[in-house]
């Protein structure tokens, strides 16, 4: 059809003709009926060009909607939301509308439909959900011991229109854990330093007696306790330094090739140089060709150095301490085993822990700073090697650590 202003002008125009027509028909009766024939027409070209009414339905599905598209129906924030490893829960009022699967996973699928209130059961959410929005009201909220004892989650929320929010639930247990440990780690490095410190300090204060002189064999026996503390804390230091650098490299990946049974072999052999008797007691198994792996020297020898002393220490006198080298599973395998006390299954999986220690009367006895394994922990993880700790009381432990070959 025409367009409105196009029927108007051509119902004029039609009319015009049909009065010229009409002004030249020969009676009356003819020029009326032209006439009245051109404005029906017209009539009827003018009411085809009228837009119809719109209907109801029609009104509905196009006329603007008085709300806002809601963010949480949208397919695409669907698709987004859903590959968050961090919950996302959409409400509506205070009902759930939205769940992604982090969020069923850690909730529940119950939750759909459900109260935010009673799907997030801790009290401070309870709470800080009722009052969300008020002014004062903190950005976030922390749960404690949710969902289970020792963990710790936060929860936050965005506003939406149409009364709709998002709320998100980030998991800060492990950088709780992490600073428990750097809290920890400081305490027992005080503790481990301090007490030295406190044995140096006192005899130090005797021996300035003027009465300590009187007694030249005391005095040697206090200048021998003087240095073995001194030389505790020198060692403490030096493994501390030497943590600290092997975590700062922990990323960064040997890329030279070493020769393992080279390593291990000069490590034994200084060791056998040294005043301990229990050096005397190492045998060292090997296979004549090398066995290289990439690795940093300086650190595989330290570990050798660390697994082969804690060994020396902890078995008993006389016995013997088997060093080998050997090749299985396509790996380079050292293993270290002692005929000792050995170590209850309980304390297995914290000996690597930074100062724990199994037996801590005899750990101070041998002269350890309980960061031995962790260092070896640290050096074996940086050169993708696997840590293996074995024991049976009474009968003595196995360490073995197992390196990729170098290609």
């Amino acid at each position: 059809m025409f367009d409105r202003l196009s029927s108007l002008i051509i119902a004029l125009t039609l009319i015009a003709i049909a009065a010229i027509l009409a002004a030249l028909a020969p009676d009356q009766a003819l020029a009326l009926a032209l006439l009245t024939l051109a404005g029906f027409a017209a009539a009827a070209i003018l009411y085809l060009a009228v837009p119809a009414a719109p209907t109801e339905a029609h009104t509905a599905a196009s006329a603007p909607s008085s709300s806002a598209p809601s963010l949480l129906r949208h397919p695409g924030f669907a698709r987004w939301a859903g590959q968050e490893a961090d919950p996302f829960i959409g409400t509506r009022g205070n009902v759930v509308t939205f769940a992604n699967d982090a969020a069923l996973e850690l909730l529940g699928p119950h939750i759909a439909g459900a109260d935010i209130r009673t799907a997030i059961r801790h009290p401070a959410a309870a709470e800080w959900l009722a009052d969300a929005g008020k002014p004062g009201t903190p950005q976030e909220v922390s749960l404690v011991d949710f969902p289970r004892p020792g963990q710790r989650w936060t929860m936050r929320a965005a506003a939406l229109p149409e009364d709709e929010r998002i709320i998100i639930l980030s998991d800060r247990s492990a950088i709780d854990a992490a600073e428990r440990m750097r809290s920890d780690f400081v305490a027992n490095a005080s503790h481990e330093l301090r007490t030295p410190l406190a044995a140096i300090l006192g005899y130090v204060e005797t021996l300035q007696d003027p009465d300590g002189d009187a007694d030249p064999a005391l005095r040697r026996r206090f200048l021998a306790i003087i240095e073995r503390e001194a030389r505790r804390m020198q060692q403490l230091v030096l493994d501390l330094l030497s943590i600290s650098r092997i975590e700062a490299d922990r990323f960064r990946r040997p890329t030279a090739p070493v020769d393992l049974a080279g390593v291990v072999g000069d490590t034994v052999a200084q060791l056998r140089e040294t005043d301990d008797a229990r050096a005397q007691d190492i045998v060292l198994t090997r296979p004549d060709d090398p066995m290289p792996i990439l690795g940093d020297t300086a650190q595989l020898a330290q570990l050798a150095h660390n697994i082969i002393t804690n060994a020396m220490k902890y078995g008993r006198a006389g016995t013997p301490i088997i060093v080998r080298l050997e090749r299985t599973s396509g790996r380079v395998r050292l293993s270290i085993s002692d005929e000792g006390d050995g170590i209850a299954p309980a304390h297995l999986p914290r000996l690597t822990e930074r100062f724990y220690r199994a037996d801590e009367a005899r750990s101070r006895a041998v002269g350890g700073t309980g960061l031995g394994l962790a260092i070896v922990k640290h050096i074996s993880e940086r050169h993708q090697g696997q840590l293996d700790i074995a024991s049976e009381v009474g009968r003595g432990s196995c360490v073995s650590v197992s390196f990729p070959p170098a290609q």
